[in-house]
């Protein structure tokens, strides 16, 4: 599972800065995994009731993928995500699990988080959000609710928003880092909403501020 030459190829076909980078995973084995690639960037949108005024500039879709590689261990998703996220000069990686929400009392705060983990947002609003190449995303989201679901994300330096403002002495001139990455995956903790933080970046001077 290589998730960096993934982000790498998308990159380069939409040419725009990346925002955050999340995956999200059903802990069962060989499971799709979702992909989604926030972009920072503006299309612009024609107005058809009033052609004389200058188009809207709309923010650019999100990219939903879909990942089938076969996998067993929820171990080997998340080193492929701390290896994404250390060449692409990320300062951490956030990991998040949750429980299932199809229980009786769940709330309705899961129950939306776990449809935003899947990007399922509103009908009208979900083709100005999110361009969709995942097949089984609907069914995805069922079983995730179903049985619970893990969800990574992180900030790239390198071909993203966050690189002239990064401070951070691991990084390589444009923004990369030289793998392997030396962070290794944690064991899950399981509970309601269990969050943990893998740090990546490094400070070994001091700033002064102005």
């Amino acid at each position: 599972m290589n998730l960096f030459h993934t982000l790498i190829e998308q990159m380069q076909v939409m040419k725009l800065p990346l925002y955050a980078v999340t995956l999200t995973a059903v802990p069962r084995a060989d499971t799709p995994l979702l992909l989604m690639l926030h972009w920072h960037g503006f299309r612009k949108q024609p107005t058809p009731a009033l052609p004389m005024l200058k188009p809207i500039l709309q923010p650019v879709p999100g990219s939903a993928l879909q990942i089938n590689d076969r996998w067993r261990q929820p171990e080997v998703v998340e080193e492929a995500v701390l290896d994404a996220a250390w060449q692409l000069g990320a300062w951490d990686v956030q990991r998040e699990e949750h429980r299932a929400c199809t229980y009786v009392g769940a709330s309705e705060h899961e129950a939306l988080a776990c449809k935003q983990a899947f990007g399922k947002y509103d009908e009208e609003l979900e083709s100005e959000l999110l361009v969709s190449e995942a097949p089984d995303r609907d069914e995805m989201l069922q079983l995730g609710a179903q049985v619970g679901y893990i969800h990574w994300q992180f900030r790239p330096v390198n071909g993203g928003v966050w690189q002239s403002t990064a401070e951070d002495d691991t990084l390589l001139e444009d923004g990369r880092r030289i793998p392997p990455c030396p962070i290794r995956p944690l064991a899950l903790k399981g509970g309601k909403l269990t969050k943990t933080a893998f740090r990546l970046g490094q400070i070994n001077r001091i700033i002064l501020l102005k």
